[in-house]
């Protein structure tokens, strides 16, 4: 198909988003901005945060992951589901029993406020580092598909998309994306089933003959019992479980929509839906790489990982309006993750770090222009990291996301944890040295347990190489730690804390 043509889809797609941010927009002020003046729509909001929890990188990488792993992220899923009854029972009451605009600043009342400062900080560092991770795996798709064949560089596409994000999340904030998420999560998911039945239909199969050559190719594999292995079932599923409760309820972008419901018990009804929702949508994103890859070997195909997805739909393998709809529910994935983590890490710099909820000298209006500026800096940071990110050029973002996590996500759950589970007072004026010193350590091992990987990634001398594979050899005896790393680094931070604490009065 013509890239133009794509390309003017995409352009009415952005129309669409602009005319609702218009409508949804009137009348807005700060507290529409940051919270959604707590009216938001339980529904709209479970519905629309489908589409964040997802992104582009489930849409594209979960099923790119089937060729290696068979269906073995769903133990990570399983692990989601478990995360998300913590976050319903035991963080949500929290917030709302202390009515929290920014969550973080439960830790000003119970450490300090350097702990909430770092809480704080950590937020905007790892929701920056994982929402331009997401954008970069879309906007490099468009740029190879379409952008590269009308002469565009990447980094004015880089650009533009960000203006576009930029452009209906400047005045509306929350108030907006709840409207904006449930549309694009709609375009997302509508996307996905419309795929996974034109290739059925491509094979001639039915579901049953599907998940019968799924299960001969060993596709349908979920459970991985190799105790050695990252992908061991029980690491993946308590992995997965911690991830949701720092990556969802440790993150002022999720819990700013969730807070911005009116009551407690709508809030918890918005996260068990989302919750069981998210099993349903995950196991046909995998449904969907399996059929890719039959797909695949059946045409002699050779695309892997992150590009089998755009490679089949976009490379003339299917009809154009499968092309279409695989841009529009790419876009879909994108909008939800990006516009949620502007307006978040907007949210929490202006409230966390310039107090502007506490100031009460500043009037509405200074008040409006600085949190504009923080918006604009922000949408400036993300066009930067973006351009890292193609430096970089991984071949499986998802992987890059949830490492990432593990190291920036980590101090959260240790400073939450700690001021949950114990009642003990900590010298306030350490915790962030505790929260940095805790990363660290974290990378540490992790460069010695995975040694082959950053040797690889650094291109280090054979005998350098080979002596640190063999000391890694000889610490972990071919242990290898995968993503409860995060558990490992909020456990240093937890016990960190501890060492700088006392028994309270």
């Amino acid at each position: 198909m013509s890239p133009y043509i794509l390309f003017t889809f995409v352009f009415g797609y952005f129309l669409l988003l602009l005319a609702v941010a218009w409508y949804t927009s009137k009348n807005s002020n700060n507290d529409s901005f940051f919270i959604g003046n707590r009216n938001s729509n339980w529904m709209l909001v479970a519905f629309g945060m489908v589409g964040t929890s997802l992104s582009g990188v489930t849409f594209v990488s979960v099923p790119g992951t089937v060729g290696a792993g068979g269906f073995g992220y769903y133990q990570v899923v399983i692990g989601y589901f478990i995360g998300y009854f913590a976050i319903a029972f035991i963080l949500l009451p929290l917030y709302y029993k202390m009515n929290l605009t920014s969550i973080y600043r439960y830790l000003e009342e119970r450490f300090g406020p350097v702990s909430y400062k770092t809480g704080a900080l950590f937020f905007i560092i790892s929701r920056t580092l994982g929402a331009t991770a997401r954008m970069f795996l879309v906007i490099n798709i468009l740029q190879i598909f379409i952008l590269d064949a009308m002469g565009v560089p990447f980094v004015v596409t880089a650009f533009v998309m960000l203006l576009l994000i930029l452009l209906y999340t400047f005045e509306g904030g929350v108030k907006t994306i709840v409207y904006t998420d449930t549309l694009q999560t709609t375009f997302m998911l509508g996307g996905l089933v419309v795929c996974i039945i034109a290739i059925m239909n491509k094979m001639d199969y039915s579901i049953g003959e599907t998940f019968s050559a799924l299960s001969t190719e060993g596709y349908t594999r979920i459970f991985n019992t190799d105790v050695n292995s990252p992908g061991f079932f029980l690491k993946q599923i308590l992995g997965g479980a911690f991830i949701t409760i720092a990556m969802t309820g440790l993150d002022q972008e999720m819990m700013q929509k969730n807070i911005s419901v009116k009551t407690l018990g709508g809030s918890q009804k918005n996260v068990l839906t989302l919750a069981t929702v998210l099993l349903i949508v995950n196991l046909l994103f995998l449904m969907l790489g399996g059929l890719l890859y039959l797909y695949a070997n059946q045409n002699g195909i050779t695309f892997k990982g992150d590009d089998i997805f755009p490679s089949i739909a976009l490379g003339g393998y299917l009809s154009a309006g499968i092309g279409v709809i695989f841009i529009i529910g790419l876009i879909s994935a994108l909008f939800p993750s990006a516009d949620g983590a502007l307006t978040a890490m907007t949210s929490s710099f202006c409230i966390d770090m310039l107090g502007m909820q506490k100031d009460t000298l500043t009037t509405d209006g200074e008040k409006r222009k600085t949190r504009l500026k923080v918006h604009l800096s922000f949408a400036v940071l993300f066009f930067l990291c973006v351009l890292v990110f193609k430096w970089i050029d991984d071949k499986s973002i998802i992987d890059v996301i949830l490492k990432l996590a593990g190291y920036t996500y980590g101090p959260l759950l240790g400073l939450f944890a700690f001021g949950i589970f114990t009642k003990r007072t900590i010298n306030d004026k350490l915790a962030i040295w505790v929260c940095l010193l805790s990363p660290v350590l974290i990378f540490g091992i992790d460069f010695i347990n995975n040694a082959e990987w950053f040797v690889k990634k650094l291109a280090w001398s054979e005998s350098a190489s080979q002596g640190l594979i063999q000391l890694s050899e000889y610490i972990f005896s071919g242990f290898k730690i995968g993503i409860e790393i995060l558990i490992l680094n909020g456990i240093l931070t937890f016990i960190g804390l501890w060492a700088i604490s006392k028994k309270q009065n």
